[in-house]
């Protein structure tokens, strides 16, 4: 023991692998029993965060040992990639990938502000703002093209071999829906389970158009996106999953995140951006009022980045309107 105190640094490569222990973090951190020298060593591997040097970043792209691409819709292609000096065998080159690769090509300047480093705001969306500001930004948005991803994945064009259910097209009308893979899931960690669940009714933009009338379409979606799951993926249980929508959502057609419950909760997950699908369901249960009464009766408290249009076009003019309206 004294030795290894003195030379650190010579016991790792002495490390011999007997059985792996836990994956966790969704796969970023994995423990290790083996033993070094005959005598017995937990081994905890954990991926640190990458270099920030320009030079290193730039070689990434160029230097990949393996790439395989898993889907490709409009803008968007994801992959699976082996970055390490270790050449995997070519008959299963996924099992070794240690980088999950989303690229957005060509990508806009939303694009470009969505995925920046930016300070965030909590914000109020009063009924008033939703239906005077809001509502006008998610109808320019649609207008934009922005969803022809969407529309591919409902209309059969791509991502077919991945749909793991859907109603058959157009045969429940407004009740139909799709389960797939997010593109964010690099489909082998179970504990990183990421699937989407897309509406194929186009009238419900985002849970603002929810009403109590749809909780029956609502409850039977949940039921069945829950089976399908389950059935895919039998190692997991109904209470080993949660499902959640967001609000603000990334796009304006109405869609439910499917997860792991042992995901770590990320930003899109927090407070202020996700928002439980029971939760809404209950909420508009609870609410008073005829089959119409829905989510745009009520204020919404969420965060936006200072480099959104949100925050530039809607919420920081307001906040400056507010600030000049108090007495002086």
């Amino acid at each position: 023991m004294t030795d290894a105190v003195a030379d650190p640094e010579s016991i790792i490569p002495r490390f011999k692998l007997e059985r792996v222990l836990n994956q966790d973090q969704a796969g970023r951190r994995t423990s290790l029993v083996g033993n070094i020298d005959d005598q017995p060593a937990l081994l905890i591997l954990e991926r640190a965060p990458f270099p920030v040097s320009s030079i290193y970043l730039s070689q990434v792209p160029s230097t990949l040992q393996t790439l395989k691409n898993l889907g490709a819709n409009d803008v968007y292609f994801w992959y699976l990639a082996n970055s390490s000096t270790i050449h995997p065998p070519s008959s299963n080159p996924q099992e070794y990938a240690d980088l999950k690769i989303n690229l957005i090509y060509p990508c806009t300047e939303q694009h470009i502000r969505k995925y920046s480093k930016q300070v965030m705001r909590m914000v109020i969306e009063t009924p008033q703002i939703y239906k005077d500001k809001i509502r006008p930004y998610m109808q320019s948005k649609r207008e934009e093209g922005r969803l022809n991803w969407v529309y591919n994945i409902i209309d059969g064009k791509t991502e077919v071999e991945d749909v793991i259910f859907r109603t058959p097209k157009g045969r429940d009308g407004d009740e139909g829906f799709l389960l797939l893979p997010d593109m964010n899931w690099d489909r082998k960690t179970m504990e990183g389970l990421r699937l989407l669940g897309l509406a194929e009714r186009n009238d419900i933009w985002s849970l603002r158009d929810l009403k109590k009338k749809h909780v029956r379409w609502l409850r039977h979606m949940r039921r069945k996106l829950l089976e399908a799951t389950t059935k895919m993926y039998p190692e997991l249980e109904e209470d080993m999953l949660k499902l959640y929508v967001h609000y603000q959502p990334t796009y304006y057609h109405f869609h439910i995140h499917i997860v792991h419950v042992a995901l770590e909760a990320g930003a899109t997950q927090a407070t202020g951006k996700a928002i439980g699908l029971e939760s809404i369901i209950e909420q508009l249960e609870s609410m008073g009022g005829d089959e119409e009464t829905g989510m745009d009766s009520i204020s919404l408290h969420y965060t936006v980045g200072e480099a959104s249009e949100l925050w530039n076009q809607i919420f920081e003019p307001i906040k400056r309107s507010d600030r000049a309206s108090l007495p002086q």
